[in-house]
Formats: structure tokens, sequence, C-alpha cells
């Protein structure tokens, strides 16, 4: 099992910027996948952004591209969303998840992942 806890939503202005963090621990998962996905009610799941635990190899949605930043931090055992530039429309729960299957496929959001967080509220005002 590997669990994910989020942190780091809020409020926050367009044209500003959030930190999401994602505090990873279970199994070993240094072969994972790790993403940052995003939803509003009624809405489909969007996928915003996966990292490559071992590598380092990061992908982006173009919606974020420029923008958001992921990254991982192998100490702390973190996976975080950096926010820039951010605009109402980045309004969402985000979620953070895992993933073992290291494909093409998962670094680009298109499968289910295994392992999900709770989430937490990005609140973006105009």
């Amino acid at each position: 099992q590997v669990q994910l806890v989020e942190s780091g939503g809020g409020l926050v202005q367009a044209g500003g910027s959030l930190r999401l963090s994602c505090a990873v621990s279970g199994r070993t998962f240094s072969n994972y996948v790790m993403g940052w996905f995003r939803q509003n009610p009624g809405k489909e799941r969007e996928f915003v952004a996966a990292i490559n635990w071992n590598t380092g190899t990061t992908f982006h949605a173009d919606s974020v591209k420029g923008r958001f930043t992921i990254s991982r931090d192998n100490t702390k055992n973190t996976v975080s969303l950096q926010m820039n530039s951010l605009k109402p429309e980045d309004t969402a729960v985000y979620s953070c998840a895992a993933d073992s299957r290291l494909s093409v496929s998962t670094m680009t959001g298109l499968v289910e992942y295994d392992y999900w967080g709770q989430g937490t509220q990005v609140t973006v005002s105009s």
C-alpha cells in the first residue's frame, strides 16, 4: 500500500501562486509514477502533471505547461506542484496519485492510477 496526503491548498487571487505538497509513505515507491490531477463537481477528472520518481522525468498537461511544475524530494518523500500565474479556471480539488506502471500512458495520465490522496481545494478568485 502507498499512502498519500496532500496539503497546501487554499484561496488565492488570479496571477498568484500556490505550492501543493503530497506526503508519500508505504511500500517502496521509488519505482512509481506520481501524478497530480484536478476535478470540479460534475466534471471529469483532469490530468495535470506526472513525475517518474526514480528518474525525475516529468510531463505537464498543455493547460498548465509553463505555469505549473511538478517535482519530488527524495529526502522528504514528498511530491510537490508549484503553481504560478494561477487563473480562475485552475479552481478545482487537486489530488495526488501513484501508479506502479512505468509507461507513457501513466506519465500522460491516460490510466487509472492505483493510489489516491484525499484531495485539497484550490480556489482562484478573479
